[in-house]
């Protein structure tokens, strides 16, 4: 029996990648994302590839949270039920703090946490009533540490998005609910959200990371650092490095 998987910020980069990994898996999909001209194409192209499918597509702003709730409920009713909710839709942005940036930073903010705790929320919302689902959260590499300049802000929210998915998975874990929260931290991908960052070391094609991915969802483990080699092993060290080797390497 096909699943149905839902994924925000489907329109690009690692978005649209778990899609067309899901759907080569016979999975159905509900996708969303600001850009609905590209979400139409994804959906004409991979029901061209997989017409047992379903497909369906919503326009979705997630800084808009009244809004979130309403196409994550919209969804639900369509399909029936959702399985899966993939928590992905994010930005890149971020300057040194104190640069005359904070807009820049607070967008990076709102949409990558904030945005992020409406979609849980909403996912929640769902899965509680069903009593089943299986949540899972987008972060990053470099959630694990306190990062300098550009990233700084950026590793913030993934972090903090990092600690809102485990709080959630104890408090599943504690109370013997089905559900499940699995937290992704993605390496360097290739996507448009990097695409003019020089500093990628051991950056792996946008296919390569998303089959990682949906492998590393797949495997039911509560956290993923994707692709699983080089970036466990990378994590474990950053985890443990003084913040004067920090400093050093980045």
């Amino acid at each position: 029996m096909s699943r149905t998987i839902m994924i925000t910020g489907a329109s690009s980069g690692l978005g649209e990648g778990m899609a067309r990994e899901f759907a080569a898996r016979g999975d159905n999909l509900a996708l969303c994302a600001r850009r609905t001209e590209r979400l139409d194409a994804l959906k004409e192209e991979l029901q061209g590839r997989y017409p047992g499918l379903t497909i369906s597509v919503r326009a979705l702003d997630v800084n808009n949270h009244d809004q979130v709730f309403d196409v994550f409920r919209a969804f639900r009713d369509e399909f029936g039920t959702l399985d899966r909710i993939i928590v992905n839709a994010g930005i890149g942005k971020g300057q040194p703090l104190g640069t005359g940036k904070f807009r820049a930073n607070l967008q990076t903010a709102e949409t990558n946490f904030v945005a992020a705790l409406a979609q849980m929320e909403a996912a929640m919302e769902i899965f509680r009533e069903q009593n089943r689902g299986h949540l899972v959260t987008v972060s990053s590499v470099t959630a694990v540490r306190g990062l300098p300049g550009n990233v700084t802000t950026y590793a913030a929210t993934k972090s903090g998005l990092a600690a809102l998915s485990e709080g959630l998975r104890v408090e599943l874990k504690k109370s013997g609910s089905p559900i499940r929260v699995t937290t992704l931290y993605p390496g360097y991908i290739r996507t448009e959200i990097n695409e003019k960052v020089k500093n990628t070391p051991f950056i792996v094609d946008a296919e390569t990371g998303c089959r990682a991915m949906v492998k590393a969802i797949e495997s039911g483990r509560n956290e993923c650092f994707v692709p699983g080699w080089p970036w466990t092993p990378i994590g474990f060290i950053l985890r443990r490095l003084p913040e004067s080797m920090l400093a050093k390497i980045f």
